[in-house]
């Protein structure tokens, strides 16, 4: 099923107002990332739409891996990776046009397969309520036996990703989530009525602020291996529409029928393997990223390059209707991939990781003319120990976020000073310099 010519990502006729990059922003995917079918459908969909192709991109994948289910994989040793991944998409609030973007993905497979719906669930709760939409048949209560999730597959979205990262139900949600990520069976061990969902196919898309993403990231969930299981997207409005763009610019494409067909296809697949062709390539990638490494905490969150490399690629084949994994295949899932890498460096830049730290640090950045730590102590309400204090002022400092001076104090020795480092980039979507406007014959 070989890609088709598709329109140009900005091909519209009306008047267009094209917002530059904010400074600092990341560089775009590279085109290889909008290969085969899901660019054609990008390309259709994103002149009708203020949200980001990117955002639109990778939302689509991760919501055909969802329904794909466990019809197809690739084998590493004794590990199958299947079409599951997590993803999260990071930009200001309304103006990034997240769920814009989703809202495209929603209507199309809604339309390719009607049960599309009944497979996607909003929120995250907690660890036991994932498991309880994915549970195995239960004959216990032989009253009412319960008959299990009908389907296996399920895509989770979170809106308010900033929730779980911050809420008392991450302890539970994560090592579950981390689980289905890895395509192990999914338990519960309440006392009165323990759940099991074995097979359990779960995909995830959250979204949240650069700002929340910061604060929220905890040292624990980074080391542990939660968070690296996302793909982070940084996306933003690209154009403003005063007009709107078509109700469906999808129609007449013949796109919808073309991932019909993939779809079918994708779930009986089975096992892919790599080309004769792409295998040197794989091979030559595959140590580069091993290689390749970061410091801190963008380190740490770009680590499993490989597995998310060879799941998107994964998914780009089985759009494809291929039945093995091709070197246009890993191109595409590389282009991506770094992408996603670069959004994690914008995204998280210097953070420390330590929640007190992000908090101390807004503070300064609200207090210019800087402030000693005994008032840093004394805006914390003086419920943290003298000890976290001096460490979250000495992360700030370590990462170039925050400095140290001495201020005079009459009758005493100088005062310690800490002033917050203004970051250069802005994680706005318009520059000052306003929109370029355009008109596309």
């Amino acid at each position: 099923m070989p890609s088709q010519a598709r329109p140009s990502l900005f091909g519209m006729t009306s008047i267009r107002r094209i917002l530059p990059a904010p400074e600092g922003w990341p560089e775009p995917p590279a085109p290889d990332a909008y290969y085969g079918l899901a660019g054609d459908i990008v390309g259709a969909i994103a002149p009708h739409t203020e949200a980001d192709p990117v955002a639109v991109l990778v939302q689509l994948l991760v919501a055909c891996g969802a329904l794909i289910g466990r019809g197809g994989w690739f084998e590493v040793e004794a590990t199958r990776h299947y079409t599951n991944e997590f993803s999260v998409l990071v930009g200001d609030s309304a103006l990034s046009r997240k769920g814009s973007a989703l809202g495209h993905v929603k209507r199309l497979l809604g339309e390719v397969e009607e049960d599309f719906p009944t497979r996607m669930k909003k929120g995250l709760s907690s660890g036991e309520g994932v498991v309880w939409l994915l549970r195995d048949p239960s004959g216990r209560d032989a009253r009412a036996p319960d008959p299990g999730a009908p389907d296996r597959r399920l895509l989770l979205t979170e809106p308010e990703f900033a929730r779980v990262l911050s809420g008392r139900e991450l302890s539970s949600l994560s090592p579950v989530l981390r689980e289905a990520w890895d395509g192990e069976d999914l338990e519960t061990l309440t006392r009165n009525s323990p759940l099991r969902a074995t097979e359990a196919h779960l995909a995830l898309i959250g979204h949240i602020t650069a700002a929340e993403l910061r604060h929220c990231s905890t040292t624990i969930s980074i080391a542990n291996g939660f968070l690296n299981r996302f793909l982070f997207v940084a996306c933003r409005r690209t154009q403003l529409l005063p007009e709107g763009g078509e109700r469906d610019p999808l129609g007449n494409t013949g796109l919808k029928d073309r991932l019909a067909q993939a779809l079918e296809h994708a779930r009986g697949a089975g096992q892919l393997r790599l080309h004769s062709s792409a295998k040197t390539y794989w091979s030559d990638r595959y140590k580069e990223m091993s290689k390749r490494s970061m410091d801190g905490v963008t380190g740490a969150l770009t680590a499993r390059a490989e597995a998310h490399s060879i799941r998107l690629a994964l998914i780009y084949a089985l759009l494809d209707g291929a039945s093995s994994i091709k070197v246009e295949h890993l191109q595409a899932a590389f282009a991506l991939w770094e992408y996603a890498a670069r959004s994690a460096v914008w995204a998280f830049g210097d953070a420390t990781g330590d929640p007190l730290a992000e908090q101390i640090h807004r503070t300064l950045l609200d207090n210019p003319m800087g402030l000693t730590r005994t008032q840093v102590h004394e805006l914390q309400h003086r419920n943290r120990p003298a000890a976290q204090i001096r460490e979250a002022l000495a992360a700030l400092e370590q990462t170039g976020r925050a400095e140290k001076s001495r201020r005079s104090q009459t009758g005493g020795r100088p005062a310690e000073l800490w002033t917050a480092i203004t970051p250069e980039r802005t994680t706005t979507p318009e520059r000052s310099d306003g929109p370029v406007l355009t008109r596309v014959a």
